[in-house]
């Protein structure tokens, strides 16, 4: 399966130093010899690899998400110029308007004004930001390297951004189930994003999750769920329960996410160094852990779909421990976020850290789905 979505490290530095950043703080600090910014011969070398890819594979579409670090150190005039490049790279490889380049950036909030949204938004690129929720005390490890609150510049960000819904991607953020859960989604949803990403914490079975037992964030996820499902009032799209809804009632399509499903990985990083990597939430495992040994001045991309752990995240179950296989939620589950499954004593073959959590979650959406869905194959009166 060709790689579709180019994750491009624009800085491998950040002005946050949020106390739980896997890549800052985790078992992989390879950022550390990283250059500080993408160079024009990374920039170059990236944008015409991404061109050689698809044409090899006469792609119709292709995701470009600039992340960082913070991507948006320097303004937007940096990812802007990458974008460009690899647009232009792409169109000179199998024509102009064959391929679409879908773009975004992926931010902190701290830096978005008026003039670099709207230069984002001319570009065709969509910004996304990353939370803790909606509220200062939802995001009080969000600091700088002074310890100074990030809130504050990350808020004003965000109302600036829903000025400009042309380039309001949306908002992701990890889920703490310490918080209140209606009260972290209706914070975030007051800025209005059109779509949210609620995602589980990046932790494995070396690193297990600080609470312990139970499964409480399927409590909390469910929670929200139950109030995003039974709202009649429009609502931001929530990838999570849309996929685990599509998938439940056979929307004829994979995920496209990680997190669930079994469909193959189709994401690929290149990091300002221009080495080719996996994505970086195995940075959680132990070091080196993303590393491909290739770069994108020597290799192809089509060489990193050979690479032992992109095949593993393309095979779907057979990557799967027998539990999992015996689980009648796996085609939905999918075993999980490959990075969850780790363990040092036997790497990923393994269920997800988190598998009790979302096979609650799985099988209260599918309760909650089920009226719906008999009353729709029974006849009208």
């Amino acid at each position: 399966m060709p790689f579709q979505q180019f994750v491009l490290k624009m800085h491998s530095r950040c002005n946050l130093a949020c106390t739980y950043c896997y890549v800052y703080t985790g078992p992989d600090q390879s950022w550390r010899d990283r250059p500080r910014t993408a160079s024009d011969a990374v920039i170059a070398a990236t944008a015409d690899c991404i061109g050689d890819h698809v044409k090899a594979h006469a792609l119709p579409d292709i995701h470009v998400n600039i992340h960082g670090g913070e991507p948006l150190l320097t303004g937007a005039a940096a990812p802007v110029r990458y974008v460009t490049a690899v647009r232009a790279a792409v169109d000179a490889a199998v024509g102009p308007g064959v391929c679409r380049v879908h773009a975004s950036v992926q931010t902190n909030g701290s830096k978005l004004t008026d003039a670099v949204v709207t230069e984002l938004a001319d570009a065709e690129m969509r910004v996304g930001v990353s939370l803790d929720g909606g509220l200062a005390r939802h995001n009080r490890q969000r600091v700088d390297r002074r310890g100074r609150p990030g809130w504050p510049a990350a808020a004003k960000g965000l109302r600036v951004l829903a000025r400009h819904p042309r380039a309001y991607g949306g908002i992701l953020c990890t889920i703490d189930p310490q918080s209140d859960p209606l009260e972290v989604y209706e914070s975030l949803a007051a800025f209005e994003p059109p779509s949210m990403d609620l995602l589980l914490p990046h932790t494995n079975w070396s690193s297990p999750p600080r609470e312990g037992g139970g499964t409480p964030y399927g409590a909390w996820l469910i929670t929200v769920f139950d109030h995003w499902f039974g709202a009649t009032a429009p609502q931001p799209t929530v990838r999570l329960f849309q996929e685990i809804i599509g998938l439940l009632v056979g929307l004829g399509r994979g995920s496209v996410t990680e997190s669930v499903g079994v469909s193959p990985v189709v994401a690929i990083v290149v990091d300002t160094d221009g080495s080719i990597q996996q994505v970086d939430s195995l940075k959680t495992s132990f070091p080196g852990a993303p590393e491909t040994g290739l770069e994108v001045f020597r290799h192809s991309f089509d060489q990193a779909l050979d690479h032992p752990g992109i095949a593993a995240r393309q095979i779907g179950t057979d990557a799967l421990p027998p539990e999992c296989l015996s689980c009648p939620v796996v085609g939905i589950c999918g075993g999980g976020n490959y990075a969850h499954r780790f363990s040092a004593d036997n790497g990923f073959r393994n269920p997800s850290v988190h598998c009790r959590d979302l096979e609650r979650l799985i099988r209260h959406i599918a309760d909650r789905l089920r009226p719906h869905l008999l009353k729709a194959q029974l006849p009208p009166d």
